[in-house]
């Protein structure tokens, strides 16, 4: 294997970093149901004091082919061009206790060179333990709480906030190699798989975003401001709930899911909120069709304000 170190660069910053800080992590490209990661690793960088100490090679991690750089076009003249970035911060949450944050891109190309960077780095840092967020979307209601299917080591977390624990291949992420290599080095590491309601999955639902730092906070004991994401989520949810209320079709299509949900959690013989009535999991395609079904409603509607 390459050497991991070629894939990053340190900062001078890094020399200040203490040892034993949680690591929070959310790489964004993948399934980002409702925006959750994206979010989240913004709203952290936008809220918190932070600082880069490390910055991978996008060059060599990332197909430009996919995912295009944005670059502004001024009447005559190209300005402001924005490159992909994937960073490991020192950061401050809101009473000031220091944590690392991994945030940027997923990586296209080297995932074990990256995975071995990234247990390089822990090691360096002698990080306490790993923490990362991810989002799906599943045929869940918006009025209920986001769910979560926790991953890792760390059993509290998976026996008192895992609400859905299947037996089931899934495409994987760079963060879940990440984890399953830390797992076998025997580290402390905790994934956060959100269930995002599937017809919210291409939107910015705060919902999400609140979801992950509660996560966070869960298995980190770090403290986050969201009172700005709070409000955001309220005016959120109150459109979409204008919008199910005037589409008959979709209210009952929310109102079947909270069925699904409520008497899955009233510890129902469903084996889970997401499947159908034969206990079956909706295809991608299914989801998909339900997805664009409701995208098609909200782009017919010119009497109302976009979710």
């Amino acid at each position: 294997m390459r050497d991991p170190g070629d894939l990053y660069e340190l900062t001078a910053d890094a020399e200040r970093v203490p040892e034993g800080l949680h690591l929070v992590a959310g790489l964004t490209g993948f399934a980002d149901a409702g925006g959750a990661v994206s979010q989240f690793t913004e709203y952290l960088r936008n809220t918190l004091e932070h600082s880069a100490i490390a910055g991978f090679d996008a060059d060599v991690l990332l197909d430009y082919r996919a995912r295009r750089p944005i670059i502004y076009f001024d009447q005559d003249h190209l300005t402001d061009y924005r490159p992909p970035t994937l960073r490991l911060y020192l950061a401050r949450d809101e009473i000031g206790q220091q944590f690392l944050l991994l945030a940027g891109f997923e990586p296209d190309f080297r995932w074990e060179q990256f995975t071995a960077a990234v247990l390089e780095l822990v090691r360096r840092f002698k990080v306490s333990s790993t923490t990362w967020v991810h989002a799906i979307p599943m045929p869940v209601p918006h009025t209920r709480p986001i769910g979560v299917t926790v991953s890792g080591n760390r059993s509290d977390l998976i026996e008192s906030m895992s609400v859905w624990r299947p037996h089931t291949q899934v495409p994987a992420n760079a963060l879940h190699l990440v984890e399953f290599r830390l797992q076998e080095s025997g580290a402390s590491v905790v994934g956060f798989v959100l269930l995002v309601p599937h017809y919210l999955a291409d939107t910015e639902f705060p919902s999400t975003a609140l979801s992950a730092l509660e996560s966070t906070s869960a298995a980190t004991g770090l403290i986050f401001p969201s009172d700005k994401l709070r409000e955001q989520n309220r005016d959120f949810v109150a459109r979409i709930d204008e919008q199910v209320h005037d589409n008959p079709e979709l209210a009952k299509l929310v109102g079947t899911l909270e069925e699904r949900y409520d008497a899955y959690m009233e510890g129902s013989t469903l084996r889970s909120p997401l499947t159908d009535e034969a206990g079956e999991l909706p295809s991608a395609d299914e989801i998909a069709a339900e997805l664009e079904n409701f995208l098609a409603t909200r782009r017919s509607r010119d009497d109302g304000p976009p979710a």
